[in-house]
């Protein structure tokens, strides 16, 4: 899988859909892993978002 299969174009849709899991830290803020729901095990080494409590804000303020 590359970074091609990720991208889209302004009138595609998504080429590939995401998954995540919520990884809990003792004595660090939680993250979440976010990484394409069909990928196998070797991608998953590579083809992953790792985003922290402080990376996301309240969907209707971005509206």
């Amino acid at each position: 899988m590359t970074d091609a299969d990720f991208h889209t174009s302004d009138t595609e849709g998504p080429t590939a859909e995401l998954d995540h899991v919520t990884i809990e830290n003792d004595g660090a803020p939680d993250e979440c892993a976010i990484f394409p729901s069909e990928a196998s095990e070797e991608e998953l080494m590579t083809a992953w978002i790792s985003a922290h409590d402080d990376s996301f804000v309240d969907l209707e303020s971005m509206r």
